[in-house]
């Protein structure tokens, strides 16, 4: 008896010398991204963050558990990032006519007359996603079919990198647009003197101000969505590229009630107002919300020739593209900006953007620095321009599947000598050791493993090329792995609280149901994420 008493104490005791924590993950393949790279099976966590990480069999000895989680050798890593994505336009989306895919325009009618059926009651009909690229005859469409089809309902359809808009006579009506519209950074297409509906870059404005602004229910619904949609795939940050004033505040009354779970870091839509508003109250940062960056457009995008290029398109002998914002203008926005603190991202894709913001930058940032300003997505980038990010420590915010989205026809825009600079992500990744690659949502789609197999196969969703596209330029598969996680986290000024697992770490990680690091490569994009957990809270799971 004396015997069976003196067991039952030593349990007790043992156990009551255990530290309590939260959760306990074991039995995993944890792929922590720490600087050595390093691989565990087991982690605790407390209060949101990660208290050890290291072998099971130790950390049972350790620490009791309130909830115990056997992955039965699932691969575990740190919450992905999107270091570019447009959070609230792809819940917006979400809620529009999906054009994405279709291989004509008589198949986005088709889409859009469908669409108008199971909603009769939408004032505009507004889709996304068309690319004349995609079709046989590669040239813009035009608003005959919609005016003959929609005659009275105003239908606004954007391109898929949101940089061209397609609209019908209706909305061209109450826009007030004419064949002499004149807009700076921006062109209103017309044709032997007649419009034709298609409007680029700056022009998409003149639509945009007749368009009814949306209430605080409608963002809500689409804040949400955008959420659902994300936490699916394993993101546990987004970095959201040109965010209102309106919209932030929604989003931190939204995440003060406990409905935001993600991660937001805002990138505020540059413009005299924002800027001197928010640089006189300072970086904000809360829970899930970080405010301490500029978005500011350089140029227009490859897709609809608004990329400004050192020399004319390939494909269009007069056309250079155009700036969006000026010269000047980016040099007084720079200078306000350099002044507060805030971080400035720049959207740069042709060569010529490139360098002139290259040189702008280099007015501010004298030699190695701490400010971590960012050019986004640096597509085409001239060779003598590409050591300038190292020398002013300009952090190239890619996104992969562009390269993988583009290489269809990104010759004949480019031409054969221009499109060896295109995409150079290795090249740019040398200049500070670093690059952070996200996806530029819903310009393509969500899931971040789509950018993982683009970095380091080249390849798109049916594996081709077979060998890849311009590998010259692939990330190392670790490296697109930091890319998506502990370098997006150095972007956003983050990684000393997230973006590896590490002991003090926010406990932001996802569950995949396949090891995206050791499986062929072909069937990356197919891997499902099982569940995802910010600050150790499940927010999304399969069951």
């Amino acid at each position: 008896m004396k015997k069976i008493i003196t067991i039952l104490l030593f349990t007790n005791l043992a156990f009551a010398q255990k530290k309590q924590v939260d959760l306990m993950v074991y039995h995993a393949q944890v792929y922590t991204v720490d600087a050595k790279f390093s691989k565990a099976n087991a982690f605790v966590v407390k209060d949101g963050l990660f208290v050890e990480v290291g072998d099971f069999a130790t950390l049972n000895k350790k620490y009791s558990a309130k909830t115990t989680l056997d992955l039965k050798n699932k691969s575990v890593f740190p919450g992905f990032y999107d270091p570019h994505s447009h959070f609230l336009g792809l819940g917006q989306m979400l809620s529009q006519c999906d054009l994405v895919g279709a291989k004509s325009f008589k198949e986005i009618l088709t889409r859009l007359q469908e669409f108008r059926k199971a909603n009769p009651n939408q004032d505009w009909l507004v889709g996304r996603g068309w690319d004349q690229n995609d079709w046989d005859v590669k040239v813009f469409p035009n608003k005959d079919d919609l005016d003959q089809i929609f005659p009275n309902v105003p239908v606004m359809l954007t391109r898929i990198d949101g940089h061209a808009m397609l609209i019908n006579s209706k909305v061209i009506q109450m826009a007030k647009i004419s064949p002499s519209s004149k807009i700076s950074g921006g062109d209103v297409e017309v044709v032997d003197g007649q419009l034709t509906g298609i409007l680029i870059d700056n022009a998409m404005g003149l639509v945009k101000r007749v368009i009814p602004k949306e209430d605080e229910k409608v963002k809500r619904q689409q804040i949400l969505a955008a959420q659902a949609e994300s936490l699916k795939y394993g993101l546990t940050t987004v970095s959201d590229a040109g965010v209102s004033q309106d919209d932030i505040e929604l989003m931190m009354k939204m995440q003060n009630e406990g409905i935001l779970k993600i991660r937001d870091y805002a990138m505020v839509s540059v413009g005299i107002r924002n800027v001197e508003y928010f640089t006189k109250k300072g970086i904000i940062k809360t829970d899930r919300m970080n405010v301490r960056s500029f978005k500011v457009y350089a140029d227009g995008a490859l897709g609809s020739r608004g990329a400004v290029l050192l020399k004319p398109y390939a494909d269009q002998s007069s056309n250079s593209g155009f700036l969006l914002t000026s010269k000047n203008e980016m040099d007084k926005y720079f200078s306000q900006i350099y002044g507060s603190g805030y971080q400035v991202n720049t959207h740069c894709i042709g060569d010529s953007a490139n360098r002139l913001v290259l040189d702008l930058y280099g007015k501010y940032l004298k030699g190695k620095n701490d400010r971590r300003w960012r050019i986004e997505h640096c597509q085409v980038v001239n060779p003598a321009d590409v050591p300038k990010f190292g020398k002013y420590s300009v952090i190239p915010s890619i996104q992969a599947t562009h390269a993988t989205s583009d290489m269809y026809w990104a010759e004949v825009r480019l031409g054969k000598d221009r499109v060896k600079h295109a995409y150079p992500f290795e090249e740019l990744r040398k200049q500070n050791g670093l690059i952070a690659n996200g996806s530029d949502f819903p310009v393509e789609f969500v899931n971040p493993l789509f950018g993982f197999h683009s970095a380091f196969a080249r390849q798109d969703n049916n594996n081709w090329p077979a060998g890849g596209f311009q590998m010259e330029n692939a990330l190392s598969k670790e490296n697109a792995l930091r890319a998506m996680t502990i370098w997006s986290a150095y972007a956003n000024f983050e990684e000393k609280e997230r973006g590896s697992i590490e002991m003090g770490k926010m406990a932001d990680f996802v569950v995949l149901e396949d090891d995206i690091m050791s499986i062929e490569a072909s069937k990356i994009r197919s891997v499902r994420v099982l569940s995802t957990y910010i600050g150790g809270e499940k927010v999304y799971s399969t069951k």
